[in-house]
């Protein structure tokens, strides 16, 4: 048998494809023509398929390279705005230590424009605060001394509670001062969770609310309102210069308050911790620092809001709560007389109150966000109200017939500044439908405030309140963490929304108010 050669092997390999060929074609020459159609048409498919299949994976290469580049981007403009969000703030705040140990969020959020929400947060059913009795709870405090004049409590010096003869609270001294602290009393419930504060907090901000969510209370009192009712005033274990709070608004009677002081509101009025971050934020600065504060007053221990105890603030009357006298048709008046604006004093005939004419638009601004009527708007004649509302509780609802004898309500100034507003009693509504809003709290307004208004066409708003919220934990944890802090800043930013398009259909102009 004679062997193969090499060459004659490679000369095989390459006549096999042209034999097949060869046979190929003879076979669809000798073939009917539908036979050969079907064959060409079944060959014309495959390389279809094949081309096709190539071109899907190139479109796949070149998305996937695009996503890569996006996602690149993003974090790179992130890192960008930490850093220039940290470098701004070099000079602000250089004795604030930020709080070991904290909880990191991610702002980015990951819904580009909030839901369309209709009535669909609602606020949490509270239990009934601090059961009214006429005498103090003994497992809680020892028999009153009559020697002395006071109550002698049972717990150690640091945490020593004096009672004031003549109130009739419970108090129980479980989550007084630090005892609701889980790691001690030098935790701080309010975390800083960068390097510096945001920029939108003073240092005194940032002062009131370390003292308000982390003080020892050494000293409470139940005072009267008449507004609220019953309130509860407590002295903290820092030392301050405010005093006299019989010159708070609403508050009648009681001693002096020695040191810093705060006011712990219902727990039903938690809106006053939101409404003070969205104030902040807004650049508005208008509103009395608040927290959420768990002090152990009520027999459930609900948290319930703290307000810095401001002494400033100029004494109200007892009907409107206000410290100016000033009816709808008047306020109206003043708006279009634009009282003390540029500086120009107004005529004794213009009816001027001592207000600034830029505090209206900010007011204003502020109760359309958070839907805040006692104010502008107190016998609710710019909505529909619910049973559970005040002016309905008290029957204002249904003397609209004349608006402009009407008196508004919680107008403050401080003593020393009769020019300038201060919020007070912010209490805010979630629940408002987007077609039952109060937009009669924007009547007369022609112009608001460029710096608020920035911040609402920013797309920043969300970001922001996430940042400011997350300081207070108490508050943070209250509402259902960021679940339900994200349902809260919905309704807000569709708020925005319909503002900004009023803004364009009325024409309001959108001015720098600095004063």
């Amino acid at each position: 048998m004679r062997s193969i050669r090499p060459g004659e092997i490679k000369d095989v390999l390459l006549a096999c494809p042209r034999l097949y060929l060869f046979r190929l074609s003879k076979c669809v020459r000798k073939a009917s023509t539908w036979k050969t159609t079907f064959l060409i048409v079944v060959a014309c498919f495959i390389y279809l398929f094949f081309v096709v299949s190539r071109l899907g994976e190139v479109a796949s290469r070149d998305k996937l390279k695009y996503r890569r580049k996006t996602v690149d981007g993003e974090l790179e403009a992130d890192l960008r705005e930490t850093a220039d969000f940290r470098a701004a703030q070099n000079a602000h705040f250089p004795g604030v230590t930020p709080t070991p140990n904290v909880l990191y969020i991610t702002l980015r959020t990951k819904r580009r424009k909030p839901p369309l929400l209709r009535a669909t947060v609602r606020p949490k059913p509270r239990k009934k605060v601090a059961v009214i009795d006429n005498h103090i709870q003994h497992d809680a405090l020892n028999a009153f001394d009559k020697t002395k004049g006071k109550w002698k409590p049972r717990t150690a010096p640091d945490n020593e509670i004096h009672i004031i003869p003549g109130t009739n609270i419970h108090y129980t001294l479980k989550n007084i001062g630090h005892g609701d602290s889980p790691k001690g009393p030098q935790y701080s419930y309010i975390r800083i969770y960068s390097e510096r504060a945001p920029p939108w907090f003073s240092r005194e901000d940032i002062q009131a609310l370390r003292f308000l969510a982390d003080t020892n209370i050494i000293r409470m009192k139940e005072v009267s309102s008449a507004a609220y009712g019953r309130l509860v005033l407590f002295e903290g274990a820092t030392g301050g210069t405010l005093r006299s709070p019989d010159k708070v608004v609403g508050i009648r009677g009681g001693p002096g308050c020695q040191g810093r002081c705060g006011l712990l509101r219902r727990a039903e009025d938690m809106s006053e911790v939101f409404a003070f971050h969205l104030d902040r934020i807004l650049g508005l600065n208008r509103s009395i620092p608040t927290v959420c504060r768990k002090i152990g007053v009520s027999t459930d221990g609900d948290q319930s809001p703290a307000v810095l105890w401001d002494s400033s603030l100029a004494p109200t009357d007892g009907e409107s709560h206000s410290s100016i006298k000033l009816t709808w048709g008047a306020y109206q008046r003043s708006l279009k007389q634009k009282c003390w604006q540029r500086g120009v004093t107004p005529r004794a005939g213009w009816g001027c109150p001592s207000i600034h004419h830029h505090e209206w638009s900010k007011l204003a601004l502020f109760d359309f966000l958070l839907q805040i009527y006692n104010r502008l708007d107190r016998n609710c004649c710019g909505f529909k109200p619910h049973q559970g509302d005040r002016c309905v509780r008290l029957g204002r609802h249904l003397q609209c017939a004349e608006q402009d004898s009407i008196r508004l309500a919680h107008i403050v100034h401080r003593m020393h500044d009769p020019r300038h507003l201060v919020f007070i009693d912010n209490e805010g509504y979630f629940d408002r439908n987007e077609d039952n809003l109060d937009f009669k709290l924007l009547d007369g307004i022609t112009e608001l405030p460029e710096r608020a208004v920035s911040v609402l066409r920013g797309q920043r708003l969300r970001q922001r309140l996430l940042q400011s919220l997350f300081l207070d934990q108490r508050y943070w944890e209250s509402q259902g963490g960021r679940h339900g802090i994200e349902k809260l800043i919905d309704v807000i930013e569709r708020r925005a929304e319909i503002l900004l398009t009023y803004i364009n259909a009325h024409g309001i102009k959108v001015v720098a108010m600095d004063e």
